[in-house]
């Protein structure tokens, strides 16, 4: 299965390092968003998109490119940081990708340090996240995903 990791990685580089993890489990093409060529999307079977969470949702630029996608009929998986790690935040951006006609097989989500908003005031949160035990959960998500 050909597979293409997309992410957005803004202050910390914590979804970078969740990306790229993946990315060597799966044999991936882990690619920044910035230099996502939309042509080339048709060329894989399973597409993954990830981001920090900044108040509540995927960052607004990984939004706003899961608006401009192709109807299709392929498969995906979300993933992300963020203060609170949960995966409750990633309910925008699946919705956005199964209206375009996405299957999501699967989603992952980790704490990440965190100084956005009030948490700046306080040197941050979870600083050292991710950790090995995040980078560890992280491999064992993507070994589920080659056996979908």
């Amino acid at each position: 299965m050909k597979t293409l990791i997309i992410y957005y990685s803004k202050h910390h580089r914590n979804t970078e390092k969740i990306a790229k993890t993946m990315g060597g489990v799966l044999d991936a093409d882990v690619i920044e968003l910035g230099s996502v060529k939309m042509d080339k999307l048709a060329g894989y079977d399973l597409i993954g998109f990830g981001s920090g969470i900044y108040y509540s949702r995927h960052d607004k630029s990984l939004l706003e490119f899961a608006n401009s996608l192709p109807k299709t009929d392929k498969k995906a998986f979300i993933f992300s940081t963020s203060g609170m790690g949960l995966s409750v935040y990633h309910r925008a951006l699946k919705k956005k990708l199964l209206d375009k006609g996405f299957t999501i097989i699967g989603e992952f989500s980790c704490k990440g340090f965190d100084t956005v908003g009030p948490f700046q005031y306080v040197g941050g949160i979870n600083k050292g996240r991710p950790n090995d035990v995040d980078i560890a959960r992280a491999e064992e998500f993507a070994e589920t995903l080659k056996k979908i």
